[in-house]
């Protein structure tokens, strides 16, 4: 049987092509990336050089260890100014948090790409986390009309996780707004208010609010570009 043509590419060539993807539409990433690593690579080695006091084997472990820590710098700078363009490119289309969704769980942070509400009409969403700071809902759309699915959704809440903190971070695109770069920080700022336990009983229950909603056609995060895991 045929080799399959239409195979994805491996993970260092997607790594390139993103790298290649973020130098061309920031032209400031890649300069930065490699002076920082340059300059890395140079202090290490100058430290290392003196430490050594002239042992080949401890050069040689320096140069090596150098070597690791400026390639190291520079891939993670490219991967911060990476995330920072996928992010741009997804600003302000529908199902954009959804397409980052794999990047904001973490630290006990649970939830799913897909909304649990949703306007058809306009495509405003609404995205249910849970953690350590109780249930944050994540607003998407246009805010007259999503605040609507806000409350639609606190009603619930009320009644399958009484008692439990419920934050909202928008999504609008207005002054008042949390843009999609920022959503990380801000979730991570909420005061905790459940421990395990609580967190796992809380999960149970919102596990119950199934819905079965009709996706409106754009907004389906699968289709949209994903901005890159660090």
């Amino acid at each position: 049987m045929a080799a399959n043509s239409t195979r994805e590419p491996g993970r260092i060539k997607q790594l390139f092509q993103l790298y290649k993807m973020t130098a061309e539409r920031d032209k400031a990433a890649a300069p930065i990336a490699i002076g920082s690593a340059i300059a890395a690579l140079a202090v290490v080695l100058i430290f290392g050089l003196w430490s050594a006091n002239g042992n080949i084997f401890g050069i040689i472990a320096w140069f090596v260890a150098a070597l690791m820590v400026s390639v190291l710098l520079g891939l993670i700078l490219m991967s911060r100014r990476a995330e920072k363009v996928a992010y741009s490119n997804l600003e302000g289309k529908s199902g954009a948090v959804g397409a980052i969704m794999d990047n904001l769980l973490r630290r006990g942070w649970s939830g799913a790409q897909m909304p649990v509400a949703i306007n058809p009409r306009g495509g405003e969403a609404v995205y249910r986390l849970s953690g350590p700071a109780g249930v944050v809902l994540i607003a998407e759309g246009t805010r007259s009309v999503v605040s609507r699915l806000i409350e639609s959704e606190k009603d619930k809440l009320k009644k399958a996780v009484s008692g439990v903190p419920v934050q909202v971070i928008w999504v609008c695109g207005d002054a008042n707004s949390t843009s999609l770069g920022d959503i990380r920080s801000v979730l991570y700022k909420f005061p905790k208010a459940l421990n395990r336990a609580e967190l796992s009983q809380v999960n149970k229950r919102l596990s119950t609010l199934r819905l079965n909603l009709p996706i409106p056609k754009g907004i389906d995060p699968s289709r949209l570009p994903r901005a890159p895991r660090r």
